[in-house]
């Protein structure tokens, strides 16, 4: 199991915003150059985030840019705006355990609640780190000299 990529390429999008906004218009033509993803992936993420209320897309060529303060968004936000989850559940268990096995009988009843809680664990978690800390820890490579 792994969660999509299209959560870190959403990270990367906000941290383009960051880094680049105040210099150039945050375009899915830009974000795809640095990502190096096509387009319509960008375009789809932007889509998503703005539906989300996490940015603000300016029509045309206007570019993107963050909908608040990026140390409010948290990773958590991001992950939810991406719908990467099906029905909301992290963990996609198999579809037809077979009820004549004593097993495949009992194993949502051993496992459910045991898999519950390590999602809770992984979504608390996220919301602790913000992108502002993700924009500022690129800022300072910036800054530093040497490859």
């Amino acid at each position: 199991m792994q969660i999509s990529s299209r959560f870190t390429i959403a990270l990367h999008i906000f941290a383009c915003m960051e880094s680049f906004g105040k210099d150039y218009k945050i375009t899915s033509d830009f974000l795809a150059s640095s990502i190096q993803v096509n387009p319509v992936i960008i375009r789809k993420l932007l889509s998503q985030l703005k539906g989300a209320g996490l940015i603000e897309v300016a029509r045309g060529t206007g570019g993107a840019r963050p909908a608040r303060p990026v140390d409010q968004i948290t990773f958590y936000d991001v992950y939810q705006a991406v719908d990467l989850l099906e029905d909301g559940e992290l963990f996609h268990f198999h579809e037809n355990p077979n009820p004549s096995c004593p097993v495949g009988k009992n194993i949502h009843r051993a496992l459910d609640d045991k898999l519950m809680h390590i999602q809770e664990a992984m979504e608390n978690e996220m919301k602790k780190y913000t992108i502002g800390e993700v924009a500022d820890e690129i800022k300072q490579c910036f800054q530093r000299p040497g490859p």
